[in-house]
């Protein structure tokens, strides 16, 4: 399996260090091991996706595996659900690959030919995950125009990003799967309530995947205590992050531990065929 022109949809065939398409289209490997498959006309600003600060922020949290139980958690279920399958699945918003690295241990070790691929349109945090985990296969790439032909992926994995229905229906096989992660009504709480004056709980209404219907779901919850200025990272990874005052940002730097809920919503989507 490789990958399709993000121009003109054809199969690129890889020779050494280049994928071409028939129509000529090439792109070239990166020295880390990552293709571009994001053509300057198919990009909103000049480097979309998250910034360095946000993605270094995010790599130091991650890597205190804070998020471990959801780590694990998520490659088990790729797993449990890839059993009977040829075991190909993409991680869509993969950012430095934190999950996908797990998942594709886990698959590896029930299937030899497991294929996972890891997919973000930060340049940033594929060149990090690409240099850094040697057991996924990662892109450039927008989760609206999937470089991938259709029907060709037994699973899609998505924690926290976007994706258009009719891209999932079409990228997947008639059995497969759509993984998602959102955050739990109780998830970042604490944090959150010392920045708004009136929390409001998320919103754990079931996602509705045209063309899917939802085959399981469950919770993953648990308290971190935050210390040593990774509390200030986590927050650096938020959507509110600028609202945040001065004395929060302070507290968070400090090596004082910061009780914080993690609240997760996993769920299963079947191809409804």
């Amino acid at each position: 399996m490789s990958y399709t022109c993000p121009l003109c949809h054809q199969s690129l065939i890889q020779s050494e260090r280049t994928f071409r398409c028939e129509n000529n289209h090439a792109f070239d490997l990166a020295k880390e091991g990552y293709i571009n498959l994001m053509p300057v006309q198919h990009k909103r600003s000049k480097d979309p996706g998250d910034n360095k600060e946000m993605m270094q922020a995010r790599r130091r949290f991650l890597e205190q595996d804070y998020y471990q139980p959801l780590k694990q958690r998520v490659a088990e279920t790729c797993a449990e659900y890839l059993a009977q399958t040829p075991h190909r699945l993409l991680d869509i918003g993969c950012g430095e690959g934190y999950y996908t690295t797990e998942v594709a241990e886990l698959l590896t070790q029930q299937c030899s030919a497991a294929q996972t691929y890891g997919l973000d349109i930060s340049k940033v945090a594929i060149r990090y995950a690409a240099k850094r985990y040697q057991n996924c296969n990662f892109s450039v790439a927008s989760s609206h125009r999937l470089p991938f032909a259709d029907h060709s992926l037994d699973a899609v994995l998505r924690i926290y990003a976007p994706c258009n229905a009719q891209e999932l229906a079409r990228v997947t096989t008639p059995d497969g799967i759509v993984i998602t992660v959102t955050p739990g009504n109780r998830h970042l709480y604490q944090l959150r309530e010392q920045i708004y004056s009136d929390v409001r709980l998320h919103n754990e209404e079931p996602e509705v995947i045209e063309g899917f219907v939802l085959a399981h779901q469950e919770k993953l919850s648990y308290m971190m205590e935050l210390d040593n200025g990774f509390g200030f990272d986590l927050l650096q990874m938020t959507p509110f992050a600028w609202k945040a005052s001065d004395s929060l940002r302070k507290q968070l730097q400090s090596p004082a531990i910061f009780k914080c809920e993690a609240d997760f919503v996993l769920r299963v989507y079947k191809k409804n065929s």
